[in-house]
């Protein structure tokens, strides 16, 4: 696999940076101001979600209709305040240094999120140095279903005119993996959340890890 590898595609919350705690916990706030129920535990479970899809799923659950594009645009812009009131997220530990090893193989590295958080866009520079280019990138402005869909990891192989099996995804959410997954593409699942490493192998990754540190710590013999 390692003579074929051009590329590793890295979700970005709870893969590159510590974010997905604030995520969950602005999700559940917000939610309870509306007299909607969306614990922090459900959270990940949605992660990789686009806003407006998590918004529509809790409406059709609690209140039987979808949510109306005022009401999407409303509450995901009270959700991206909150978050964006709480400390930055740190950079998730051996997520630099796993990236400093796939650079010196010379393979690329691309970035698929379902976020649409602009500060934490801006910040992939800031906190990784040369290792992302923002035309390689896929983000919530660029797709229009999103994870579970395969389409943000097709569009990924598209921009960097990548064959499926010339990439690699490292994912921590069940819908990011069934994503991968969808898409052909190997898939290595990092549980940095609460969920039970299960949930992620049954969403079709194909290899677990604890932990990016325990993923960067076994990279050079994974791929072989």
């Amino acid at each position: 696999m390692k003579k074929k590898l051009k590329a590793v595609l890295f979700d970005m919350d709870g893969v590159l940076f510590n974010s997905m705690p604030y995520h969950s916990e602005a999700w559940h706030q917000v939610m309870k101001t509306h007299g909607l129920n969306l614990s922090r535990e459900e959270a990940y479970m949605h992660e990789g979600r686009t806003g407006a899809s998590t918004i529509n799923i809790v409406f059709q659950r609690e209140l039987g209709k979808e949510a109306t594009q005022e009401e999407i645009e409303s509450i995901y812009k009270e959700k991206s305040i909150l978050f964006n009131s709480y400390p930055e997220a740190e950079r998730m530990p051996g997520a630099w240094e796993l990236l400093q090893k796939i650079k010196s193989e010379g393979l690329t590295s691309m970035v698929v999120t379902g976020s649409g958080q602009l500060s934490l866009l801006e910040r992939l520079e800031h906190n990784f140095p040369g290792m992302f280019h923002k035309e390689l990138m896929v983000t919530a402005f660029d797709v229009k279903y999103g994870k579970p869909h395969p389409e943000p990891y097709l569009m990924a192989l598209k921009k960097g005119d990548l064959k499926a099996d010339e990439a690699v995804v490292i994912e921590n959410a069940p819908l990011g993996v069934e994503a991968g997954h969808k898409a052909g593409i190997f898939t290595i699942a990092v549980n940095t959340g609460p969920l039970d490493g299960q949930v992620l192998l049954d969403a079709g990754a194909d290899l677990l890890f604890p932990s990016m540190q325990a993923l960067c710590d076994s990279w050079d013999t994974i791929l072989l």
